[in-house]
């Protein structure tokens, strides 16, 4: 999710205003669980849904998030960009003293936080209560008239001093409310306990959300952006983050490390370096080139031509990059693939076939990433296909499942990636 006209951001000001003021106090490194969201741990689950609907589901909403987020990249559009269900993962963490808990999305492709609030004038269903600013003792709102809320994009809430911030989806969620602060905290496997004061996210009052029977508060933003917990904790965190997705097929979570913790320095680990460019959300990295077996395709983009997104199921390529990749996957598969694959899915086997699907190694700068089936192909008995589509526009899409079982940290000081083959299910 990105929102570039109604969040536009600074990053002196922020700078400025939040940590100026107070001494910085450093986690020392702690974890998070990330539930993926058709786990049996989810609150999305939905034990009847089939295999291969949950195949199309994926196709479907992952081809509509690539078309929203080529119109941001274009600047064509102001809405941000809509988190497929069974594609999402879920963060539980703590808001307010005394702290209560909640259930978010998580995307590194948004920024602000924001968590529906009492009084609220319209929300969705949310099974667990509501958070209430007034029963929290170090809530504050932001004033309108302060630079943080100007550097937020924040306008005056009504007729009051409040500052308030709107969001808009790609589809019909969106979110209205009042920027405030409190402290954020979350319980980890190596800390009892980790918080973080003075945290701004949205408390929002008037919120839609298109998923239907989803117990989630709201959205938390990891992106790049300054209103991101990532930016707005940078010094706590040592600049970095590091995270761990499992399989879908497993029901194990996935693991969000922040601090120390994230650090990943094992025997194997290949980095490449992070690109600057707009909207700042985006995590940009240079491909350039994928091979299979003896075989390799180049790319004819510049630095920054793929960004890696956890809220995008596919890996999206550019066409010509795309076709030379299916090309040399049917050269490496003997089977013959279907004339004729469901939905808008460009290449499929039949699943009772006995399919051999080779590797792929992405040529990152610097960075050699070899991809295991795992990362580009899914189906069940009856069909088998690559979860690669063509990108339709010059920048590329790096999708969650082709970051299964790696450790991927975002070191911010020193503007890389890193790249660590691991076994998730065992964090």
């Amino acid at each position: 999710m990105v929102h570039i006209q109604l969040l536009i951001l600074s990053t002196v000001i922020l700078s400025t205003l939040m940590f100026q003021s107070k001494p910085v106090v450093k986690a020392s490194g702690f974890s998070v669980d990330l539930i993926r969201g058709d786990s049996p741990l989810s609150p999305f689950y939905n034990a009847s849904r089939r295999s291969s609907e949950m195949l199309m589901k994926n196709v479907v909403h992952s081809m509509s998030r690539i078309k929203q987020l080529r119109c941001l990249i274009n600047q064509e559009c102001a809405q941000s960009v809509v988190i497929p269900v069974e594609a999402c993962h879920l963060m539980k963490f703590y808001i307010g003293t005394p702290p209560v808990d909640f259930f978010a999305i998580l995307d590194t492709g948004s920024d602000l936080t924001w968590v529906q609030c009492v009084p609220c004038t319209k929300c969705y269903s949310q099974n667990s209560s509501l958070f209430d600013p007034n029963a929290s003792s170090t809530y504050r709102t932001l004033s309108f008239d302060s630079q943080t809320c100007r550097a937020f994009g924040g306008k005056q809430y009504s007729k009051t001093s409040d500052c308030q911030y709107q969001v808009f989806y790609g589809d019909s969620t969106n979110s209205t409310g009042i920027l405030g602060s409190d402290t954020l905290s979350f319980h980890s496997t190596f800390v009892q306990k980790t918080a973080f004061p003075n945290f701004i996210f949205g408390c929002g009052r008037n919120n839609q959300l298109s998923l239907q029977n989803a117990d989630v508060a709201g959205i938390f933003g990891l992106g790049g952006g300054s209103s991101s917990l990532i930016y707005q904790m940078r010094d706590q965190i040592d600049h970095r983050f590091s995270y761990c997705l499992v399989p879908h097929t497993s029901e194990g979570v996935g693991k969000l490390f922040l601090g120390q913790e994230s650090i990943v320095s094992r025997p194997g680990v290949v980095s490449t370096p992070l690109v600057s460019k707009s909207p700042d959300t985006f995590y940009y990295i240079t491909l350039e080139g994928v091979s299979i077996g003896d075989k390799t395709v180049r790319s004819s983009s510049g630095k920054g031509n793929i960004f890696i997104d956890s809220g995008t199921t596919l890996t999206a390529l550019e066409q010509d990059m795309y076709d030379s990749v299916v090309a040399m996957v049917k050269g490496a598969i003997e089977e013959q693939p279907l004339k004729n694959p469901p939905g808008t899915i460009g290449l499929c086997y039949k699943g009772d076939t006995n399919v051999t699907v080779p590797d792929m190694v992405f040529h990152f700068s610097g960075a050699d990433v070899r991809l295991k089936p795992v990362n580009t192909f899914d189906g069940n008995d009856d069909v088998v296909c690559m979860q690669i589509v063509p990108s339709f526009g010059p920048v590329s899409i790096f999708g969650n499942y082709a970051q299964i079982n790696f450790l991927l940290e975002y070191d911010l000081d020193k503007r890389i990636v890193s790249f660590l083959p691991t076994d998730c299910t065992r964090h």
